[in-house]
């Protein structure tokens, strides 16, 4: 197949893009290579992947609607995974503007991309951030996510919208995947290992907050890619038996369907630390601090769904996780203890 990955140099999409090439497939390669977070970390990760004859990658921004009606012309993708966006839960709070200019805009440059080039299957990163004020948890992808609770968990709901919308009007089978705190090797340097393990080494005091009462429903990346990979083989289908007058939400009369990404446990923040710690050889000074807005205290994937219809389940631990992790960290960073 010819599948367009956006995101391509990405902690999931250089994974996915790899894993897609090595079975074979075509892929096209997307990504604005934004300055987020560390661009030379970026361009690393697609330097193991470039060399593949069966990888093309553009450096383009998803608002740039020309350039993105010219690669679907061009290419004419039998599938698409759209894992390009602005990500931050924090940050959405000083820059809200390029969330809705990514993740919006953008978006829907991808959705009619797809629409006039009759692509077989998109499917979407959304994330577990929509559960917002919802503290049933695990959270269950049938259950409703009408309480954000960040601007960036907003634009992920509205992408869940609008490809419903898109899958109604169009018929384009549409897959969106709710992803639980990713993590492991090539992962995103503003994101908790990273800092943690930076911290840690340099003898600085790591900021832990909420006090330590967070759990988090952590998710090795090899354990994502796998998911994304089988969604992707697996086309949304209408649902036979949906019913307007007791809408399931994950599911609906047109091509449309949501899973959970996740591990299908909730880890406490404070084991996660004592698992790098134990993993460097150093114990962390610890920095306790207050709940951040945006946030949520606890965060847990039930994956029945993802079992049932795809045959899924995790299968790495958080202690081989973590070494896995921290043994790349060393390896990347050139740091000998």
């Amino acid at each position: 197949m010819k599948i367009i990955v956006t995101g391509a140099a990405g902690f999931i999409g250089a994974k996915l893009t790899e894993v897609l090439l090595n079975r074979g497939e075509d892929v096209v390669g997307i990504d604005n290579l934004n300055d987020y977070y560390d661009v030379g970390l970026k361009k690393a990760r697609l330097e193991r992947i470039d060399d593949n004859p069966n990888f093309h990658f553009h450096p383009v921004d998803l608002k740039d609607r020309d350039a993105i009606v010219g690669l679907f012309r061009k290419y004419k993708p039998n599938r698409v995974v759209n894992l390009a966006a602005q990500a931050g839960v924090r940050y959405s709070l000083q820059d809200p503007y390029s969330y809705i200019d990514s993740n919006v805009m953008g978006f829907l440059n991808i959705l009619e991309g797809c629409r006039y080039n009759n692509v077989e299957h998109l499917v979407f990163a959304s994330s577990s951030s929509v559960y917002g004020a919802n503290t049933n948890v695990p959270y269950n992808v049938h259950e409703s996510t009408n309480h954000p609770l960040s601007i960036y968990a907003a634009t992920k709901k509205s992408n869940e919208i609008m490809a419903h919308t898109y899958a109604h009007l169009f018929g384009l089978p549409v897959t969106g995947l709710r992803f639980f705190t990713v993590y492991g090797p090539w992962g995103r340097p503003d994101m908790s290992p990273i800092l943690f393990a930076k911290k840690i080494l340099a003898g600085e005091p790591i900021d832990i907050y909420n006090h330590g009462n967070h759990q988090r429903d952590f998710t090795y990346i090899d354990d994502i890619v796998e998911g994304v990979v089988r969604t992707l083989d697996r086309t949304a289908q209408p649902n036979p038996s949906w019913d307007g007058n007791n809408p399931d939400p994950a599911t609906s009369n047109a091509p449309y369907q949501l899973y959970n990404i996740g591990n299908n446990q909730s880890v406490e923040l404070m084991y996660f630390i004592e698992c790098i710690e134990k993993s460097l050889g150093v114990e962390a000074k610890k920095n306790f601090l207050p709940m951040q807005p945006g946030d949520v205290q606890r965060t847990c994937a039930n994956i029945d769904d993802l079992i049932e219809l795809v045959d899924f389940r995790p299968k790495v631990s958080i202690e081989e996780g973590i070494e896995k992790f921290i043994s790349w960290y060393k390896s990347y960073y050139k740091i000998h203890t």
